[in-house]
């Protein structure tokens, strides 16, 4: 955790550990054995439900903005640690790189792309052949019918990159 991480920052990030405890979730626990032990005591009110209703809602309602701004940094922080593996990665394709940022109809373009990339390591593996390489993926918005070509005999051990601008 860096110095300079905001108050909000510092203070989810604490409420997330303390609430993942199992020490936390007894005392939770305990708090609703707690309440209906009162309940004979205060005769079942409307009030008495009331307090439960009210504290776990207000619970609820504080951890769910707990939750997504724990889940935001988490995804963040994957899709980086996702993104330097395929920059590192000799041969990989750069245009995979943050993709999560492309809309519905660019995505599922890549995913036609890779489906038909599966597909055709099934075949390959059904007449007893590897399903291992990198054959090309083209372009981001090509069908894939028309997106995977063959490979190039002029890349370095078989591999290439996508063609920019198709």
């Amino acid at each position: 955790m860096t110095d300079k991480a905001s108050v909000y920052t510092r203070a989810a990030r604490w409420i997330a550990q303390l609430s993942g405890r199992p020490m936390t979730f007894l005392l939770a626990v305990g708090l609703i054995v707690l309440w209906l032990v009162t309940g004979p005591l205060f005769a079942f009110s409307d009030t008495w439900q009331l307090v439960i209703n009210t504290g776990t809602t207000i619970i609820t309602f504080l951890m769910v903005f707990l939750i997504q701004n724990t889940q935001n940094r988490d995804t963040v922080a994957m899709q980086l640690k996702l993104d330097e593996l395929i920059r590192a990665t000799r041969g990989a394709h750069l245009s995979l790189l943050d993709l999560e940022e492309l809309e519905e109809k660019e995505l599922a373009a890549f995913v036609r792309q890779y489906e038909a990339l599966a597909s055709f390591g099934r075949a390959q593996l059904d007449k007893g052949m590897t399903d291992t390489g990198t054959p090309e993926v083209v372009s981001q918005t090509a069908p894939p019918e028309t997106s995977l070509s063959p490979q190039s005999s002029e890349s370095a051990k078989g591999r290439t990159s996508p063609r920019a601008g198709s």
